[in-house]
């Protein structure tokens, strides 16, 4: 019983580490594989089954024989350990060690001369004769056509082909057992070569392809630093230039007890403020989230993985009539909900949804693919940490968000995101709130109360008295921009 749950076990684990590889590189085990089992098969049929032959020839053909096949069964081992490196190899990847071909050699030589001893002592019929010399080579071809390139794979296994001819007809080979042991050593080797290099150029061109990828992905994030890091410069430094120069004039004044320094901090106090409020507005702008172009996104990015996707919405994101915030917030759940899809699943399908009920809005983005791995990235509902800072930022709006398995089927993952359309603002104030208007009303005829009194101080010249400043060099922080 434990015998049996041990291999239920070890299947289980073959199988989680199937669906934790990447489509990539189960094509590229599934390639490897295949060209490993082509050696084993090629033993069992061609290497193996005409050994049948040699009963009742003698015990030296049992013998030679049996060390044949010792031989090609070691020669087997050594090109299945030889066919990843090989690929590795041939996609530059890895160097192949030269040191690791010279025992595969000399094996083929041995099988070579067993072969041929056989064949000359009598030891196996005609028949068998051009099987198993199509065998020989396989083990040693597969790995070394993608170690040289085809015109040197080539010519060498045509002198191979003359050697192993010549010898056999040197020890009393002759006719058609000769002609047909030339033709099916020189079918063998070419299905080596149709087989292992197109193989091996395809696996290229889609390591190539996932690195260009991976590199177009990594230039993207650079050039959106480089963006975000030209708009900050130009936004903070002319301001932080000119703040620097009143500085180094008010510190002037001020050593001269010239009443005009309080002028200047005043006047750096409001292009700080200005400048504060500008470096908001940029950031404000890098981290919103526009819903139709994440939707777009979303699309894009999937199917270019190769998952299908179809989004519904009853008149599309521009038409669901919610407000700006309710929509950025619902972008930011299609980013992460996109993004999930891709590093915890395997789906082969995605839908989104959109839909606007009476009082809220509605999205719902459903996978097929749970199955292989943990969706939420956390271990469990809300492990995550990007759902769970989705629900901190739906949350603010007075919205909810779900994840789970749908029903009974482990494999479909549905994340559903409501948002009501009188989404409260901070403070639990909706935008409408009469109470922040006014604040913010007040708020902006003060700082044009302020900007007034300036103007007229500067444009009449008055010089306020060092015991009353027109404005408090430290401000009250209720007149400050509020802090996000």
């Amino acid at each position: 019983m434990k015998g049996l749950r041990g291999v239920i076990g070890r299947v289980r684990g073959w199988r989680r580490g199937w669906h934790e590889r990447s489509k990539l590189q189960r094509i590229d085990l599934y390639t490897r594989v295949t060209l490993c089992a082509m050696v084993w098969l090629f033993l069992l049929t061609w290497g193996f089954l005409p050994l049948g032959t040699i009963f009742g020839r003698g015990s030296w053909a049992l013998a030679i024989g049996a060390t044949l096949l010792t031989v090609n069964v070691a020669q087997s081992l050594l090109s299945t350990f030889n066919v990843r490196p090989a690929f590795d190899h041939y996609r530059g990847a890895a160097p192949f060690p030269r040191r690791r071909l010279r025992l595969p050699a000399v094996l083929l030589v041995v099988l070579s001369g067993l072969l041929i001893a056989l064949m000359a002592g009598n030891g196996l019929d005609d028949r068998a004769l051009p099987v198993m010399a199509m065998d020989v080579p396989i083990a040693f071809g597969i790995p070394y056509a993608l170690l040289v390139p085809a015109r040197k794979f080539l010519l060498h296994a045509a002198a191979y082909i003359a050697a192993f001819v010549g010898l056999l007809a040197a020890f009393g080979g002759t006719g058609t057992p000769l002609l047909a042991t030339a033709l099916t050593m020189a079918l063998g080797l070419l299905l080596v070569i149709i087989s292992v290099r197109p193989s091996g150029w395809s696996l290229s061109v889609m390591w190539q392809a996932e690195e260009a990828r991976d590199m177009q992905a990594r230039l993207a994030v650079a050039e959106e630093r480089l963006r975000f890091g030209r708009d900050m410069h130009d936004v903070l430094g002319r301001n932080l230039s000119v703040i620097a120069l009143k500085s180094e004039l008010a510190v002037e004044l001020a050593q001269r007890g010239n009443p005009a320094a309080v002028d200047q901090m005043v006047e750096v106090q409001r292009i700080a403020r200005a400048s504060q409020q500008e470096v908001r507005d940029v950031v404000r702008g890098y981290r919103e989230a526009d819903l139709p172009t994440e939707l777009m996104g979303a699309r894009g990015v999937l199917q270019a993985a190769g998952i299908s996707v179809t989004a519904e919405g009853a008149d599309g994101p521009a038409g669901i009539g919610a407000p700006a915030a309710v929509q950025a917030a619902l972008g930011w759940v299609v980013r992460e909900a996109a993004t999930n899809v891709l590093r915890h699943g395997d789906p082969r399908h995605c839908s989104i949804r959109l839909a606007r009920t009476r009082d809220a809005v509605v999205l719902e983005v459903e996978n097929d693919g749970a199955g292989a791995a943990d969706p939420l990235g956390g271990g469990g509902d809300g492990g995550g940490s990007g759902l769970a800072g989705l629900r901190e930022r739906l949350g603010a709006l007075g919205g909810s968000l779900t994840a789970g398995p749908v029903g009974d089927d482990p494999d479909l993952f549905r994340v559903t995101a409501t948002v009501p359309l009188t989404a409260p603002g901070p403070g639990g104030r909706t935008d409408s709130d009469p109470g922040r208007r006014t604040a913010s009303a007040g708020g902006e005829r003060a700082t044009g109360d302020e900007r007034a009194a300036l103007g007229e101080r500067t444009a009449s010249g008055e010089r306020a008295a060092p015991s009353a400043p027109p404005a408090s060099p430290s401000p009250d922080p209720s007149a400050l921009p509020e802090e996000r």
